[in-house]
């Protein structure tokens, strides 16, 4: 018997999913996304915050290429001109508690470009990949019962039409509205939390100046720990010979839509060497601000009742504040549930699948939501965050203890690498050889300007037209 599965959204939740579903034996497998995709790396307008900056971070790496075996995704990515990375040497970072120092040893690894040419190269190599149809439609709802999703309601100029599938998959992203279909379908009460600092993205694109095409991927990080409102920058190379700078402010601390407020916003930061590097800078875009920055999570997994035939993933179950990174890497994770739970046996109808992909999901996007609530819900006028209790200010300083180590200790830094990229859990911060480091603390003093080689300095004073 044919077997077909719809996927709701194309971004990278979505494709990969579809990837995994067409592997595992669907007949056929369609995504359907309410805007006309790009031939080439576009930007679009379902993706409020495609034109900010994406980390693709070593563990989300990974599981891509784990679900897209053989295809060099990598590789593809940086022919089309996106970069790699390394944490130990290719980041310049002024952390809450100093300079973080470079290494020779590198470290794990970063992907960066622009979300649209990330999404592009994905879906065209799962295009070569596998037989999958992308159409153009907005879902408008769910078919079927409490007890099984039977496909999709799809709206049409001449009235909705339906589409039948055996299986279902939500990839809709932050704009979801799974609560409603569910509640359509007579499962009401989906428990929903979010956190919201309030966090406004401004970025810009400039050229990369002659000279600086090397110059480290530089960032200076917000301060949860001081009262005030976040306010950071980051200059991140992207495909075409281009930085992509980002600045962040959560609720009291926006950062401005002007080209003047703008410069004036980064050089105000507690270092000011965003503000240099661009002021020689030839810019090639006006400043675009977002607003769709909340942690958003749906615990789907602690329904009582779950339909067969339906499975939510990406940032339709847990979305974060994009000041983090973590997104695509956790749609990636996703994704791999999916496939771990297809490769039991089955196939896209096998009874109780959907309920084992969201439980497996939400528990994947566990890691990455504590460090993004941990941290927004200390910035002032945060809402839906609740106080920290005695648990969480001991992590917290506990945390701040590594971070301080870490700025000149490699043990230290190894692990905070590691848990920041998603490659390990956690408990990794917990090993004994990361504890140790962290009550040693640094061997090295702190460092009182920013880690630069004799060249990047000069490239430094080279661009600075502020006179800082």
């Amino acid at each position: 018997m044919s077997r077909r599965a719809v996927v709701i959204g194309a971004g990278p939740a979505g494709t990969l999913a579809a990837a995994v579903l067409s592997r595992a034996g669907a007949d056929e497998v369609i995504v359907l996304d309410r805007d006309e995709l790009p031939d080439g790396p576009e930007h679009r307008k379902g993706l409020p915050q495609g034109r900010h900056a994406h980390l693709l971070m070593a563990g989300g790496m990974d599981a891509m290429e784990e679900l897209l075996p053989g295809a060099g995704l990598r590789g593809r990515l940086l022919a089309a001109g996106a970069h790699e990375i390394p944490l130990g040497s290719g980041v310049l970072a002024l952390t809450p508690e100093g300079w973080l120092r470079r290494w020779r040893r590198e470290g794990p690894a970063m992907v960066t470009c622009s979300r649209a040419l990330l999404d592009w190269v994905v879906r065209e190599t799962v295009r070569e990949q596998v037989p999958v149809e992308f159409r153009r439609a907005a879902v408008v709802g769910l078919t079927g019962s409490a007890g099984r999703v039977r496909g999709v309601r799809i709206a049409a100029p001449g009235g909705d039409t339906d589409l039948e599938a055996d299986l279902v998959v939500d990839a809709s992203g932050r704009g979801t509205r799974v609560t409603g279909w569910l509640d359509g379908l007579g499962l009401p009460g989906v428990r929903e939390r979010a956190v919201d600092s309030g966090l406004v993205n401004a970025s810009r694109v400039y050229r990369v100046p002659d000279g600086a095409e090397r110059f480290p991927l530089t960032v200076v990080q917000a301060d949860p720990y001081v009262s005030r409102p976040a306010r950071s920058a980051m200059v991140m190379p992207i495909e075409g010979g281009r930085w992509l700078v980002s600045c962040g402010g959560s609720r009291g601390g926006e950062p401005p839509a002007d080209p003047a407020g703008f410069l004036r916003y980064t050089l105000e930061l507690p270092d000011p060497i965003v503000g240099r590097l661009i002021s020689g800078a030839e810019p090639l875009s006006d400043v675009r601000l977002s607003r769709s920055t909340s942690n958003v999570r749906r615990y789907l997994e602690r329904m009582p009742r779950w339909p067969e035939g339906f499975a939510v993933l990406g940032d339709a179950l847990a979305a974060f504040n994009p000041a983090y990174g973590h997104g695509m890497s956790v749609a990636a994770f996703g994704a791999r549930v999916l496939g771990r739970e297809l490769g039991r046996g089955g196939g896209v109808g096998a009874p109780g699948l959907g309920r084992r992909v969201v439980r497996g999901a939400a528990r994947a996007a566990d890691a990455a939501w504590a460090m993004a609530v941990g941290q927004d819900v200390l910035y002032p006028g945060v809402r839906g965050g609740t106080p920290p209790g005695v648990g969480d200010r001991v992590m917290t300083a506990y945390t701040r203890r590594m971070m301080k180590a870490a700025t000149g200790s490699y043990a230290a830094a190894s692990a905070v690498w590691d848990v920041t990229s998603l490659r390990t859990p956690p408990t990794r911060m917990f090993r004994p050889s990361a504890m140790l480091a962290a009550l040693a603390g640094s061997p090295l003093p702190p460092s009182v300007e920013p880690p630069l080689t004799p060249g990047e300095r000069e490239v430094l004073r080279g661009l600075d037209r502020t006179g800082v």
